[in-house]
């Protein structure tokens, strides 16, 4: 049996401490500490917003960024909070996740959602 080693966080809560002691903890030491091999960070809803106004949201990500982790964002949601533009030059990739989400479901592949 292959194991599974592409760890996908999907962050959707506007909480700064979930997002400090939870989120960007347990990601970046995910691949620091060698527990998965790759981790994807995707940003959904209200974080978006988080990640354009808040420099320490945008000081998490870009420390994450430096530990390898990719961060993604939903660009439906980047698009209606006007953030797109933001986003992405933090070097954030802004997609459509739906269907790609709907993918990572279906293949059962390791989600977790915050």
């Amino acid at each position: 049996m292959n194991p599974k080693t592409h760890l996908y966080l999907l962050w959707t809560s506007t909480d700064m401490i979930t997002a400090e002691k939870m989120v960007f903890m347990y990601a970046e030491n995910a691949l620091i500490y060698g527990w998965w091999k790759k981790v994807t960070l995707i940003i959904w809803g209200g974080p978006a917003k988080l990640a354009d106004e808040n420099a320490a949201v945008r000081g998490m990500i870009a420390k994450a960024q430096e530990a390898g982790v990719h961060v993604s964002a939903c660009k439906a949601c980047a698009d209606q909070l006007g953030v797109t533009a933001a986003l992405e030059e933090q070097g954030i990739e802004v997609k459509y996740w739906g269907a790609p989400l709907t993918d990572i479901l279906k293949r059962e592949e390791t989600l977790l959602t915050i």
